[in-house]
């Protein structure tokens, strides 16, 4: 049949063309843009997918930058504590230099203080000056702050169970406070050895003397010491001239007696812990005492502590521990710490510099380090002293000779900056490092399963563009065709 008012042929032919104009223009879109997703008709369920892919890998890079931020925020820190370190090694040189006293004239021993106090301002000026933008770094800003810990450390004395406490690490939520529980299962105890005189009076009743000249070594964790007494001293006297050289031994005496009994000799030494020892060596007459051995020794033992519940790591009245959410040193006062059954607790509110490394913003995702005060006034302990007593006219100047003092308090300082740098070290390295790594391995493998889903494949799409423009042409010219068609009605005119 030949219809001239509905062309049915240039109708499907039209619709041909129309589809395959739509499937050259998708062709060339995604050629041109490189994705295969250009809005929600191209793949809804792909689209999703697609951004919810996108979402996590911006959390990724944010969580890189931030850990990246992070590792140079600690660098400079880092850096400032590494130029302290510098200066008190400088510092020690000074001490033991002055401590060689037949070598060193008066004018040197001042130009050496002189140093010294140098030395102790450019230690106060770097903790102060040692920054990240206005933020600074080693003034004890990013220190935690705690509720409950009562410690006056001008005078090392200890008004409540702690002497120190030094938090490295916790998380604690935002607008509240964590809580710490410190429980003394067993006491650490001190090394004691005893002995009782020989000596007695005219009846043959122990009088709490020695029996005969004697000589003895007195050996502690510190040193020893070679003492000689004369037959009849009394344990009071021996132990007056023991802890006249305590500090050179690590060792102190007592004498102590029964009711009703004579004194007898206890040795101990001055520390907790199992590393010190006492040892009572008797160099002749072994019999100015009774029972007593040649040679006694007698080591001190560490206690038993949990915090938190956790077993904590005890050496005498240090106790440390180290969990994903807390990282916490403590020194016990010796009163608490060698009593059992002994329970103290305090709040950490806040503080210290967080970090948020995580694609998850939240408790589990941030990490804390706490940056101690690193000043003179900071350095050093409330056993031995502190930095700033090196100063002209203080304690511990060279004008005192207490160059063994000086000595322990500048190598505590060394001792706390290079445990502050070694934390700081791990926490790049086994925190920060590691972090930035395995955030790149996510964001890279998450990019690709993004690209799956919405990159365009151009050898698939060229190939659609080459297959739309063939169809495209073949299109228009059936279409020219069709509407041709109705022209040979006029044939049937005549």
């Amino acid at each position: 049949m030949t219809r001239i008012n509905t062309n049915v042929q240039s109708l499907i032919a039209r619709r041909a063309l129309s589809i395959n104009n739509t499937s050259l223009n998708e062709a060339l879109r995604r050629l041109s843009t490189g994705l295969r997703i250009n809005s929600g008709k191209d793949d809804p369920a792909g689209l999703i997918a697609s951004e919810t892919l996108r979402s996590s890998m911006r959390a990724i890079n944010t969580a890189i930058d931030n850990a990246t931020r992070a590792d140079t925020i600690v660098a400079v820190a880092e850096g400032g504590l590494q130029e302290i370190s510098s200066l008190l090694l400088d510092l020690e040189s000074l001490v033991d230099q002055t401590a060689n006293e037949a070598g060193v004239t008066q004018g040197e021993i001042s130009a050496n203080q002189s140093q010294i106090d140098s030395i102790l301002a450019s230690i106060n000026r770097l903790a102060e000056a040692t920054a990240f933008g206005d933020k600074k770094l080693l003034n004890g800003s990013l220190d935690f702050t705690t509720s409950g810990v009562n410690i006056n450390e001008a005078t090392g004395a200890s008004l409540s169970d702690l002497d120190h406490v030094q938090i490295n690490g916790i998380k604690v939520p935002n607008s509240a406070f964590r809580q710490v529980n410190i429980n003394v299962v067993t006491g650490s105890q001190t090394a004691i050895v005893s002995a009782v005189g020989a000596g007695t009076d005219g009846s043959g009743v122990a009088n709490g003397t020695i029996s005969s000249t004697t000589t003895l070594q007195i050996r502690g964790n510190l040193g020893s010491e070679i003492l000689s007494f004369a037959s009849g001293t009394t344990m009071a006297t021996i132990a007056t001239a023991i802890n006249a050289s305590k500090d050179l031994t690590g060792v102190s005496a007592t004498a102590s007696a029964a009711a009703g009994g004579a004194a007898s000799l206890v040795l101990q030494s001055t520390t907790f812990g199992k590393d010190e020892f006492v040892t009572v060596k008797v160099l002749d007459n072994a019999t100015a005492f009774t029972s007593q051995a040649q040679s006694t020794t007698k080591n001190g033992t560490n206690g038993t502590v949990t915090i938190n519940g956790a077993n904590a790591v005890v050496n005498g009245l240090n106790a440390s521990v180290r969990s994903g959410s807390l990282s916490l040193d403590v020194t016990l006062s010796s009163t608490f710490g060698s009593t059992s059954s002994g329970t103290t607790s305090f709040e950490v509110t806040g503080g210290g510099a967080t970090f948020s490394i995580s694609p998850t913003v939240g408790l589990s995702g941030l990490e804390s380090l706490g940056i101690n005060e690193v000043s003179s006034a900071k350095l050093g302990n409330t056993g031995i002293g502190f930095l700033a007593s090196l100063g002209t006219g203080l304690a511990n100047d060279l004008s005192s000779k207490n160059f063994t003092t000086a000595q322990r308090v500048v190598r505590a300082a060394i001792d706390q900056v290079a445990g502050l740098r070694g934390r700081l070290g791990g926490f790049q390295k086994n925190t920060l490092v590691t972090t930035i790594n395995s955030l790149r391995v996510a964001s890279e493998n998450i990019a690709a399963a993004e690209s799956a889903i919405r990159d365009a494949d151009f050898a698939v799409e060229t190939s659609n563009l080459t297959r739309a423009q063939i169809l495209v042409n073949s299109s228009t010219v059936v279409f020219q065709l069709a509407n041709a068609q109705p022209q040979n009605a006029l044939s049937l005119l005549g």
